[in-house]
């Protein structure tokens, strides 16, 4: 009953977008409210306190602003297209697994065993190409994969954070970057080549780090024969890249000529890919049990990102505007006057402060992005866009309660801060220098 309320909540949000008929805003509301009270009972502990403490502080705080309902409706209202976002992507996995292309990433990890280096390449590569579609997912799979390899510890920590943050900082099908570009009202198209140009960087920094720890702490066998990988398994590699590049730029095109929110894009897109690929299938069978497994296992399965999605977007809308929220403006606006590198590190000392006792980045960066000016700042806002996801992707890594750190420290069997802080602290640091050094040239 969860997944049909949760779907005709992700459908009336798409009609909403296209008709914007008020009286369907406060259906679409209810329906994610009843959805957001569903999921509180299946949610973790930790999510379900966090999540009511955050839902309510929000409500409280916009109806004292005197906005009343309609103000609480639309900071729930807004963040609604994120939530779609996340609760359809995962069908984007149905064509990939159907395709057999993660039976050939499999193959190719597997060659690499006995070359850590190329390894590590591989992993953070493919999580750098699988992660902006597949989101967590893409962890997930990878581990799958080499669970049986028994990797050591940091190298899967490092491995799986540094492959993955990259994709927190351009893809959008990421929460991070819809968010962020639709708050500060900067195209996809515009944004792209920075988001990208930021994340190779990332991987060629984490892969050379990598290399010089992997001296100090040897894991190469050097007896180990590597067996050329088949055709075919090259064949599948290649669709898989090309099968990224085209999503991508379909994104990019269906934007350039329709001027649609990327959000409501991707949310056709992922519904679409699927849809095609069956159709054009041989076996259009095949299509139903994932369908159906989507439907009964896949959405059910997201209270804790229903309770921290929806609550950290209704806390950041409430807070736009308080007596706070003004002040922490007016101390960044005066602090860039000041020096750049103090305002970007001030940035990055806010978010990461509050997310690292729980609160989700949703509400630290979505209430800076709703908050600040970038023209009062002295810079564009594609500056400002790069800054705040920059932060946003190395609070992701380094954050003991985000979904990714608290996911790879279980599979590298070590605590959140030595995933973290520990494993690449180094990588992140560089990283932030670099990206606050481009982003002070750009403006």
């Amino acid at each position: 009953m969860r997944s049909y309320l949760i779907l005709g909540m992700c459908a009336l949000f798409l009609v909403q977008y296209f008709i914007e008929v008020q009286w369907l805003q406060y259906v679409v509301v209810a329906l994610s409210l009843f959805a957001f009270l569903g999921s509180a009972f299946k949610a973790d502990r930790f999510p379900r306190v966090l999540g009511l403490i955050m839902m309510a502080g929000g409500i409280i705080i916009e109806w004292n602003k005197g906005t009343g309902v309609n103000g609480i409706s639309e900071g729930i209202f807004l963040i609604l297209p994120l939530l779609s976002l996340i609760t359809l992507a995962p069908l984007l996995s149905i064509p990939l697994r159907l395709g057999g292309y993660f039976e050939s990433v499999s193959v190719l990890l597997h060659n690499l065993l006995h070359q850590p280096i190329k390894l590590y390449a591989g992993i953070t590569g493919t999580l750098f190409l699988l992660g902006p579609i597949l989101n967590l997912g893409s962890v997930r799979i990878i581990n799958e994969f080499l669970e049986e390899l028994k990797l050591p510890s940091a190298m899967s920590a490092k491995s799986y954070l540094v492959g993955f943050s990259t994709a927190v900082l351009w893809s959008p099908y990421f929460a991070s970057v819809s968010l962020v570009l639709h708050y500060l009202n900067v195209s996809f198209k515009e944004y792209i080549v920075y988001g990208i140009g930021l994340s190779l960087l990332s991987l060629l920094v984490g892969n050379i780090l990598f290399a010089i720890w992997e001296k100090r702490h040897p894991l190469k066998d050097e007896a180990a024969i590597v067996e050329p990988l088949e055709r075919n398994h090259r064949n599948q590699l290649i669709k898989l890249v090309l099968f990224v590049v085209v999503i991508m730029n379909s994104c990019l095109v269906i934007e350039n000529f329709t001027h649609w929110s990327m959000i409501v894009i991707v949310f056709l897109i992922s519904i679409i890919v699927p849809l095609l690929f069956g159709v054009f299938s041989a076996d259009r069978k095949r299509l139903i049990s994932p369908l159906v497994d989507f439907r009964d296992r896949t959405v059910p399965m997201m209270n804790n990102e229903i309770m921290l999605f929806m609550s950290a977007g209704m806390l950041a809308f409430a807070m736009k505007g308080t007596t706070a929220a003004n002040g922490i403006s007016s101390f960044l606006s005066a602090l860039a006057q000041q020096s750049f590198f103090l305002f970007a590190l001030a940035i990055m000392v806010i978010v990461l402060s509050i997310t690292y006792i729980g609160i989700h980045q949703i509400a630290a960066v979505g209430a800076l992005a709703m908050q600040l000016n970038a023209a009062e700042l002295g810079m564009s806002n594609i500056g400002l866009a790069l800054l705040l996801l920059l932060t946003w992707s190395i609070s992701t890594a380094l954050s003991p309660f985000s979904g990714l750190n608290l996911m790879v420290s279980r599979f590298a069997g070590i605590s959140g801060v030595q995933t973290g802080l520990r494993a690449n602290g180094l990588h992140l640091t560089i990283i932030a220098v670099i990206g606050i050094t481009i982003i002070s040239i750009i403006g």
